[in-house]
């Protein structure tokens, strides 16, 4: 019988204080770092039933269940519907964590988080950081929960790529990988939408070089580079069946700029939402970090997985059939590379026309493909 994990609880990790300070593959020094996660289900006797969920670039920690503080039940984790007693991710049988993305602005140390040499937000002062050290990060969070092995690393677009990172840098850690809805590298497009959003935050004079926090923040820039995202999110397909030509709470046009048609209406309440959960500067550090993310040798020949019969990882590869910003076809190399280096893939392209997002939207399909497959792994 599926039901919630009900009421959840944020928790927090704190590692590399001064002098022990992380070390970015920049070659920049950070520390102490705070990384917030949530954990549903119960650790094993033996540790080995525990499964790491990675999320997108605006997501957070809080995957399942409710808070405390919501009100009538509002507010579900973003994967509400693939996590919990008796669903897809089964929390009766594994014990899942998900941790909060270095950079990010939900709990994690960011730019916006105090610098402890100055007393105030670090701003741009903050290093740029790498998909790779958002996973070394992790790591050190698996590591002080004391798990040695992980069951499964579960995670879409942003968070599929950490999964690949999990896969290069430990693999003798993970038994199976669920790279969803990802890419090996970002295209020249996805790298060219991510500079617009990039722009239109630099380019609000709030943005005031990154040290708005005590003031007014770039609210229209970091709008406007929600839209430019929302739109990459969707699809053709999708936008036309939701909004189509159709005017919003009015029967002709303006002639003006106030917004006449549902699409604008819907791109500017999103951008507006956004402004008010997420740090503008969180925005350009991790669309930079994955602009800069590339796993195409390491997940190849070359790589670290090639030759060595102890460190085969079992794949399932997740595309949609109408994502236009990780197309399928980027999905499929990643698939022919980890078969040219030996490894054990499955793949699977899901039909479904409302675009990139639809990795969280609830589909019957996904829950019984990812069930399927992580109850299908071994235990060692």
């Amino acid at each position: 019988m599926e039901s919630s994990v009900g009421i959840v609880e944020k928790q927090y990790f704190t590692f590399a204080a001064p002098p022990e300070k992380f070390i970015l593959e920049s070659g920049a020094e950070l520390g102490p770092i705070t990384i917030a996660y949530e954990t549903y289900g119960t650790l094993n006797k033996n540790k080995n039933n525990a499964i790491l969920l990675a999320h997108a670039f605006s997501g957070d920690s809080h995957v399942a269940g409710h808070y405390a503080t919501d009100k009538d039940g509002e507010k579900p984790g973003w994967w509400d519907f693939l996590i919990g007693p008796g669903k897809g991710i089964d929390t009766n049988k594994y014990f899942v964590i998900c941790p909060n993305i270095l950079g990010s602005c939900m709990g994690s140390t960011g730019p916006s988080s105090i610098n402890p040499d100055t007393g105030s937000p670090y701003g741009l002062d903050f290093p740029m950081m790498t998909i790779g050290d958002m996973v070394i990060t992790q790591k050190a969070l698996v590591d002080y929960l004391e798990i040695t092995q992980l069951r499964a690393v579960i995670g879409g677009s942003v968070g599929g790529m950490q999964v690949l990172e999990w896969c290069v840098r430990y693999p003798g850690m993970v038994q199976a990988a669920l790279p969803i809805a990802t890419t090996m590298r970002h295209s020249a497009l996805a790298i060219a939408f991510n500079e617009i959003a990039r722009q239109s935050i630099m380019a609000d004079p709030n943005w005031a070089n990154g040290n708005y926090y005590g003031g007014d923040r770039p609210n229209m820039g970091l709008a406007v580079a929600r839209m430019v995202g929302h739109v990459t999110y969707l699809s053709d397909e999708a936008m036309r069946r939701k909004f189509g030509r159709r005017l919003q709470d009015k029967e002709s046009f303006s002639f003006g700029f106030d917004g006449d048609f549902q699409v604008e209406s819907y791109l500017r309440h999103q951008g507006s939402k956004f402004v008010h959960r997420f740090d503008a500067n969180s925005v350009l550090y991790i669309t930079k970090a994955s602009d800069y993310f590339d796993v195409v040798d390491q997940m190849g020949a070359s790589g670290p997985l090639k030759g060595d019969p102890s460190l085969k990882i079992k794949y399932l590869v997740v595309s949609y059939s109408s994502d236009w910003l990780y197309p399928t076809y980027q999905a499929k190399e990643l698939v022919q590379t980890l078969k040219r280096s030996g490894q054990d893939v499955s793949f699977c392209e899901i039909e479904a026309d409302c675009g990139h997002d639809a990795f969280l939207v609830p589909d019957n399909r996904l829950t019984l493909l990812l069930k399927g497959f992580i109850d299908g792994i071994s235990s060692n």
